[in-house]
């Protein structure tokens, strides 16, 4: 991939930086999974700028009210825009689990439901929004998998009970898990190294917990410029597949 436009300072000062680092945390949104083919929000090619078909926006779909009063509406937008279960990690997913060594600690604080961060190989993931890869019934909380759901018709079914099976997956209305919360606030807590990648840290309460971080390092990867790229000790506003390219690049001498 071409990374001729990368500075190549700045590139080598973020390799010692996470080479350094004792205590790495990532803090992911969806730009990092657009190379995997899973497109974001707020972009032109968005979700939020897709027309869904129905006479309110993508955002009240996705809302617990809009859920409980239409779920067959729901799932069909669901199932349609955010279900990609042929996608896999990408190289920026794989390079962060790479870092994971026993001298070096790496966690990841995500906003993606996508999975592909533990698909890769990270083994301390806060998913801030939930997964669709866990489902669970919502009478008798049987668990299913986001196939069950996928290649359900309509609205998908408890097989034991008739229950709706519903994601595990944070809507608009809902609160966030706190237990998941409070391992990712105590990981960016912890860290020395902050990687902010792929966000344009507009979506709350998930982006108020960088306030958190009081660690060395604040790096930002992200394709345009965000309220924090100026506190950063390194900014990249590029995509992170290509910075990911540039260290590994590196990385072979």
């Amino acid at each position: 991939m071409d990374t001729h436009f990368l500075d190549l300072k700045a590139v080598q000062n973020l390799y010692g930086v996470l080479k350094a680092s004792r205590r790495l945390c990532v803090f992911t949104g969806a730009g990092i999974s657009v190379p995997s083919g899973i497109p974001d929000f707020r972009s032109a090619d968005g979700l939020y700028n897709r027309k869904s078909g129905y006479s309110v926006p993508p955002e009240q779909i996705i809302s617990r009210s809009f859920f409980d009063a239409h779920p067959e509406e729901f799932y069909a937008f669901y199932k349609a825009n955010m279900l990609f279960l042929d996608a896999q990690p990408n190289a920026a997913h794989r390079y962060f689990a790479k870092l994971e060594t026993p001298a070096r600690a790496v966690s990841v604080v995500t906003q993606n439901i996508d999975g592909l961060h533990t698909a890769a190989g990270s083994t301390a993931v806060f998913e801030l929004h939930g997964s669709v890869h866990r489902n669970f019934c919502m009478q008798c909380k049987k668990s299913y998998d986001a196939a069950f759901v996928a290649n359900s018709k309509g609205v998908p079914r408890c097989t034991a009970c008739g229950g709706i099976v519903k994601p595990d997956v944070v809507l608009y209305e809902e609160p966030l898990d706190e237990n998941v919360v409070y391992g990712a606030v105590e990981a960016i807590r912890r860290a020395d190294t902050l990687v902010v990648v792929g966000t344009s840290l507009v979506v709350y309460p998930a982006a108020s917990y960088l306030r958190y971080f009081s660690g060395a390092h604040l790096i930002l990867i992200n394709r345009s410029q965000t309220a924090l790229d100026r506190e950063a000790e390194i900014a990249f506003n590029a995509d992170v597949v290509e910075v990911v390219r540039a260290l590994e690049a590196l990385e072979a001498g």
